[in-house]
């Protein structure tokens, strides 16, 4: 082994750690990766800055503009009004339609734009067939894979793939190559859900008031200013409440007149009642000594805290976006969407103290309380995903065109007019010359980290091909697996990416993986096809931790799962779909000499 295979192989191990573990956002993983590799030597700037050209990279851009499109356009609206006139009809007929819904609009837009859209319909849903949220944003989120898997342009993963095949001399994937093993998985997943995994996913059954649901009552409370506090005479910014005690002021009750999300340069006067969030028990102890008087104690409920300015709502942060790793302090919460935070609802534990300066993460669950005035900076904002009944606002006159727009990228790229990237990126352009995006809109819609994240991995792809170290580790693998077979292999290949996309990027995976998929291919002097699809299904199927693919993330607090939730009901959904793909696999893509 040279010492630049062992460099190589040392920087593959420290992302791997790097990604599972989560110290350091992916986007940063993937810079990282890319300067190592520079600094060293073992790639060119011109090999260390191609994945950032690559056409995977390009593609995946243009892939999210265009379900931007079709989101702004109001198509999953619509969707969701039909879906809607169901929940009437019980759950032998909601849950079904909705899982075929969501798998089939997958196949051909950003998954994780579509379960966005439906999640706060299908909450809805679950009320009117009183059910618990649990018991539809699971089915939601995995059928949502389910069809991620039947086209080239299901997810960003089977798009990195085809790139890789073709850097390699393979032709790339056709838009409808995996459709047969997709249906079939489709097929098992649903049925699966509809048999099996409903019976083990748990009802859990949130209140219908989110101040009782974040449970607030220990942390609202309303404090009257006496003469002698130390707070009279100073701002909000500058008062010693404030400053000594983790504590956001609400509202400022003065004589008749209310003072809603006060400014922080507002002077607070004595006998002023403030409505504030903090630790109650906390203030309690110091009420003497900062002249305070805490008001009777109350059963706290959302028509306390809204009025007719202000409203409470639910949000969930979406992943990869500009709030994921970055604190509320850090984004300026407050002066930027004109609201407050008033918990945090984190791996299915409501989180009430030190809110400013923690790390939120994909999947967090935001309790706001808001101005009605700011709610639109909330509800257009891509960082969020709103639960609340919140819909943006949508161009129906455009829907038409959209749709047009899609249908001719998916038809142009299948019938192999074009090349994809080309198909993709001239839907770009002409949904925003039509006016159904604006280019502001074309910009927030792409998720950056997706993108240093892929030109990262692609780069760590290019030095294990040049280093030899790919075929070193598919010379492992064959001599401790390919002695049973090429059959065998195509399983373990299936077995190692659903083990390793459970707890990191499916698209990390799916790039370190490939190379060495197709060196053992050549070593054999096999095609690579039936190794690469294996890769291809195993990391777009991600059941058994909410962390494995960004729709379970979604859905984590919104249906206030456990961890083992998903490794109860995951579990032997991957285990069905590792034997299917390794029965399969041969059969649609058989083993042909390379």
């Amino acid at each position: 082994m040279s010492i630049e295979m062992m460099a190589v192989l040392l920087v593959v191990l420290s992302a791997v750690i790097l990604f599972v573990t989560e110290k350091l956002p992916v986007d940063v993983v993937g810079l990282i990766i890319i300067a190592v590799l520079l600094l060293s030597g073992i790639v060119t700037p011109e090999e260390g800055l191609a994945g950032f050209s690559n056409t995977a990279t390009v593609t995946v851009g243009a892939m999210l503009i265009l379900s931007a499109g079709l989101v702004k356009s109001g198509a999953m609206n619509r969707i969701g009004s039909g879906l809607t006139r169901l929940s009437r009809r019980g759950m032998a007929i909601m849950l079904p339609t909705m899982m075929i819904a969501i798998g089939v609009i997958s196949a051909f837009i950003n998954n994780t734009a579509a379960v966005a859209m439906l999640m706060p319909v299908v909450i809805g849903m679950a009320h009117e067939a009183r059910v618990g949220p649990s018991k539809l944003l699971m089915p939601l989120s995995f059928a949502s894979m389910f069809g991620g898997v039947c086209t080239l342009i299901g997810t960003s993963t089977n798009i990195l793939v085809s790139s890789i095949a073709e850097r390699y001399g393979q032709p790339g994937l056709g838009m409808f190559e995996m459709t047969p093993l997709g249906l079939v998985f489709f097929a098992a997943g649903t049925l699966y859900m509809l048999i099996v995994g409903i019976r083990l996913i748990p009802d859990r059954r949130a209140a219908s008031d989110l101040t009782q649901h974040f449970s607030m009552d220990e942390y609202l409370t309303e404090i009257v200013l006496l003469q002698n506090a130390e707070s009279v005479g100073t701002t909000i910014a500058d008062c010693p409440l404030v400053k000594d005690i983790e504590l956001d002021i609400l509202e400022v009750r003065r004589g008749a007149g209310k003072l809603l999300s006060p400014d922080p340069l507002t002077v607070l006067q004595a006998g002023d009642v403030l409505l504030v969030r903090c630790n109650v028990a906390k203030i309690k102890h110091l009420q003497e000594r900062v002249g305070i008087v805490l008001k009777p104690e109350m059963k706290w409920q959302d028509k306390d805290l809204e009025s007719d300015h202000t409203q409470l709502i639910e949000a969930v942060i979406a992943p990869y976006s500009v709030l994921d790793g970055r604190s509320l302090k850090g984004i300026r919460f407050r002066d930027n969407f004109g609201a407050t935070v008033l918990a945090i609802r984190h791996n299915g534990t409501v989180v009430h103290d030190n809110l400013n300066t923690r790390v939120l993460r994909g999947g967090d669950v935001l309790l706001i309380k808001a101005r009605k005035d700011s709610l639109p900076r909330l509800r257009d904002s891509p960082a969020f995903v709103m639960i609340s009944d919140m819909l943006p606002t949508f161009r129906t006159q455009k829907l038409l065109i959209a749709l047009t727009i899609v249908v001719g990228v998916v038809g142009t790229a299948a019938l192999n007019l074009v090349p994809i990237v080309v198909s993709a990126i001239s839907g770009c352009v002409l949904l925003v010359l039509t006016g159904c995006l604006t280019m502001q809109e074309a910009y927030e819609a792409i998720e950056w980290r997706i993108i240093f994240l892929l030109a990262g991995v692609l780069t760590l792809g290019i030095a294990l091909e040049k280093t030899g170290a790919a075929t070193l580790l598919s010379n492992w693998l064959i001599a401790t697996v390919g002695v049973w077979g090429p059959v065998a292999l195509v399983s373990a290949f299936y077995f190692v990416t659903s083990l390793l996309t459970e707890t990191m990027s499916n698209n990390a995976t799916a790039a370190l993986l490939a190379p060495i998929a197709i060196a053992a291919a050549q070593s054999l002097g096999l095609d690579p096809r039936p190794f690469l699809m294996a890769i291809t299904f195993a990391a777009s199927a991600s059941f058994m931790t909410p962390v494995g693919y960004q729709t379970n993330t979604l859905i984590y607090g919104p249906g206030r799962y456990k961890f083992a939730d998903f490794v109860r009901v995951g579990t032997l959904l991957n285990i069905v779909f590792w034997l299917l793909a390794t029965l399969l696999i041969p059969v649609f893509w058989p083993f042909r000499p390379a």
